[in-house]
């Protein structure tokens, strides 16, 4: 990992805890709040492969909206809560780690950026309200090809926009999908393992597995 120029991040379940918005409303929810948060999430994800399959863009906050609309309906969630969820989404809460270790990589000059599936606003949202806007170089969205990861053109955004070759990128993410997406396209791909989850074959291995952000420093 000693070629690596530019480090780049996966915004949602890597930087960012995509159960906070729910976890905070656990007292309303009641019990069935992380089965329900978990839910919204695996149903969004599943919605931005079809909708890539099927060449029917939507983006990633109206996609956000669709899939909690069914999962609502699912845990049988109060209708009326429905605004402060998606209000809570936009202002999810990083992880414990998280901006400790963006300070100290950016103090060692590599390049920091985001290429995540949210759209350009969100993700300026979720960043500054985090008081992490000013660690970043770039926020990459899909927005700008109009399709999900894993697709190569998500990933081709940051090399032509940083005329650099692949592997002077390591690429980070929570999900196994994501990794394999990245490192198949010739990233330098690690997998932030923060629920001690079985890696997917999708024809590619992590060189390096990471339980969270904290141990980056070590590889890098």
């Amino acid at each position: 990992m000693k070629n690596i120029k530019a480090i780049i991040f996966d915004a949602y379940g890597t930087l960012f805890d995509v159960n906070s918005a729910a976890e905070k409303c656990k007292d309303k929810i009641g019990d069935k709040w992380e089965g329900f948060a978990n839910f919204w999430r695996t149903t969004q994800l599943e919605y931005t492969w079809l909708r890539s399959l099927m060449k029917r863009h939507k983006d990633f906050w109206q996609v956000t909206e669709d899939s909690l609309d069914k999962s609502m309906k699912v845990f049988n969630i109060d209708p009326t809560m429905k605004n402060e969820l998606l209000n809570l989404y936009k202002v999810l809460s990083p992880f414990e780690e998280v901006p400790k270790t963006l300070k100290t990589l950016k103090e060692k000059n590599f390049k920091l950026a985001i290429l995540s599936n949210g759209t350009p606003s969100l993700l300026n949202e979720l960043v500054k309200s985090n008081n992490l806007d000013y660690l970043f170089d770039d926020i990459f969205s899909i927005e700008e090809v109009g399709i999900y990861k894993p697709n190569s053109k998500v990933y081709d955004i940051p090399v032509k926009k940083y005329h650099m070759k692949k592997n002077e990128i390591a690429f980070l993410s929570a999900n196994t999908w994501d990794v394999s997406g990245g490192g198949n396209y010739g990233y330098s791909a690690i997998w932030v393992n923060r629920n001690k989850n079985i890696f997917d074959n999708l024809d590619y291995k992590p060189n390096f597995e990471i339980k969270d952000l904290s141990e980056l420093e070590g590889i890098i």
